[in-house]
This record gives structure tokens, sequence and C-alpha cells, in this order.
């Protein structure tokens, strides 16, 4: 259960860090179902869109810095209290980083709606869907200080890294079989990552907030199913 403070102020000052969280998280949320919407639809008027409504997310971002540092030199917290604020200002730079690799995606679009279409856009569409579903349950995670959920997540990401495992090698593919592809698979090769680094983000975001319920960091390393690293196509291959 949460602390009642003495002063009424403080409860409602560690309140609004929380929907400052909240809001961002939604925000975010929405900006990789738009950017990937524009993606499939090629519709650059939404990718610019995104790419505009990046800034209110930074806004939000800087209000949590500025609150958490009021809160720490005027408040002193302790315990629970302190691990609020702490996990506050970790989680929000996450968020804002989430929506950093959305503009990127919105960006790419952009470029990609002046070539011909190419590619696994649907793929990227479903890959894109996990991650945003591990998201929104991580932020519910959150504000309902579950730490079950938080698990779930953070021990879910493989499925996320297979798909971008089996994109890396499709859009190789691409790229082998005409080098007109060239140029639009790279980008959706960047959009991709960005997708998968979203994921490795939510898994960020529920070590957090594990932190906050339990009082400390996970130990042990996360399941990781990203093979592209090692990842060598032939041309035999890649015509078969």
């Amino acid at each position: 259960m949460p602390t009642k403070h003495i002063v009424k102020s403080f409860d409602q000052d560690l309140k609004r860090l929380d929907n400052v969280i909240a809001e961002m998280g939604g925000l975010a949320e929405t900006q990789l179902a738009n950017a990937i919407d524009a993606l499939v639809r090629r519709d650059g008027d939404l990718a610019e869109r995104v790419i505009d409504a990046d800034d209110r997310i930074d806004t939000l971002d800087r209000e949590v810095d500025n609150q958490a540092t009021t809160l720490l030199a005027l408040r002193q917290p302790v315990a629970g209290d302190l691990r609020i604020i702490i996990a506050a200002l970790r989680i929000s730079g996450v968020i804002e980083r989430i929506g950093d690799y959305a503009k990127n995606i919105a960006k790419r679009t952009v470029a990609l709606t002046q070539a011909p279409p190419v590619g696994p856009t649907k793929t990227i569409a479903r890959m894109a869907f996990l991650v945003q579903d591990r998201i929104k349950t991580v932020l519910d995670a959150y504000v309902e200080r579950d730490a079950q959920k938080a698990r779930d997540v953070r021990m879910g990401d493989e499925e996320v890294d297979a798909l971008y495992t089996s994109l890396f090698r499709e859009l190789l593919t691409y790229m082998m079989e005409d080098p007109r592809n060239i140029t639009s698979c790279t980008h959706l090769l960047f959009v991709a990552k960005n997708i998968e680094r979203m994921g490795d983000h939510a898994t960020n975001i529920a070590k957090n907030v594990l932190y906050l319920v339990d009082g400390d960091l996970p130990l042990g390393r996360r399941p990781k199913g990203d093979a592209s690293s090692y990842t060598v196509l032939t041309p035999d291959e890649a015509a078969s």
C-alpha cells in the first residue's frame, strides 16, 4: 500500500508524477500506432504529423525532470517515496526514447513514400503491434504497481526478437535479388530495428517497475532472440 503523508501536497505531487508518466506513455503508444499506419498506407502527411507530435513527449519528459528535482530538493524523500521519484525519472527517459523511435519511423516513411513499394510491411506492422501491446502492458504495470505484469513483459521479448531476425533475412533477400530495392529495404531495416529497440525499452520500463515495487533491480539476463548480428545470407540462399 502507498504511504499516506502528513503533508497532503506530497501525495499530490507523487500522484502528479504518475499522471505525467501515464500521459507520456499514452502518447508514445499513439505515436507508434500512427507511424506504422503511415508506413503501411504510405501516408506522408500522417508521417509528418507524427514527427511534429514528438515535441509534446519531450515537453512532458522535461516536466517529469523538473518535478522530480523539486521533490528531491524540498521533500528529501526516503525508502518507497525515493523509489517512486527515481523510477519516474528513469521511465520518463525511456518513454522519451520510444517517442524518438516512432519519430524516426515516420521520417523513414516520408522517404519511402517517394520510392516504389517493396518489402514486408505487414510483418513489420505485426511486430509493431506486439511491441505496442507490451508498452501498454508495462505502463499498466507501472500505474497498478503490478510486479507480475512487469515480469511478464521483461521475460516475453523473444517473439519480437525472432520477428526482427526473420525480417532482417527477408529484407537482405530483397536487396540481393534486385539492387533497385536497396534504398527502400535499408529504410525498412532501420524501421524494424527501431521497433525492436522499442521492445527492449519496454523491458527496461518493466525492470524499473520491479525496482519500484520490490525495492531491487531484477538479477540475471532476460531471454533474447535477436540473431541478426550473426546472420549471413549467401546468394544461393537468396535465390532459393
